[in-house]
């Protein structure tokens, strides 16, 4: 299988808002999860979670892409080596975990930012009202941003020549997503 980096790259429009409105785990950058971050969370929710009270839903399939790497010490050539292990390709914005129940974000937080800082990407613990005070402050800068030299703008103007050092992903984008 090819690497395919586009499953990583850009915002997820699809699975990006809490579906119980409480609490969860946000990816802010794009990466790959392995089976061992998988676990790793798994077991921090299991010790850390009151299981009485509240409740957690993996919002993320098992690792399904298969990546391939060749012997250490190997010669170039002799075609793609074997796959080596699966991940999860995540893009920016993608809830990987949530949590509900009857609780309060001071109690699930730290729980939630161990599982975030373990990851092999950005991700922050976020609340819904942290996410809804989030798009308000975006939409807000947005609209009462007094530069008119943004990224989009330099972007497509091609200022200082920028064209020849961008991808076309920083072309689709504006230099906002990796």
């Amino acid at each position: 299988m090819q690497k395919r980096l586009r499953y990583m790259r850009g915002p997820e429009l699809l699975h990006n808002t809490l579906q119980l409105k409480q609490y969860g785990v946000i990816a802010t950058g794009g990466g790959r999860m392995r089976h061992e971050h998988f676990e790793m969370a798994r077991l921090v929710v299991a010790r850390k979670l009151d299981m009485k009270r509240m409740y957690a839903i993996w919002r993320i399939d098992p690792p399904w892409q298969p990546v391939t790497k060749k012997g250490q010490g190997q010669r170039m050539g002799g075609g793609k080596g074997a796959i080596d292990h699966y991940v999860t390709p995540i893009k920016a914005g993608r809830v990987i975990l949530e949590v509900a129940g009857k609780c309060e974000y001071a109690e699930v937080w730290p729980m939630l930012k161990i599982v975030a800082e373990r990851l092999p990407f950005q991700a922050e613990a976020v609340s819904q009202d942290i996410i809804i005070k989030k798009e308000a402050e975006a939409k807000w800068k947005e609209e009462n941003n007094q530069n008119k030299y943004t990224m989009k703008y330099i972007i497509q103007n091609n200022m200082g020549g920028c064209h020849r050092m961008l991808s076309p992903f920083d072309h689709y984008w504006y230099g906002k997503y990796l």
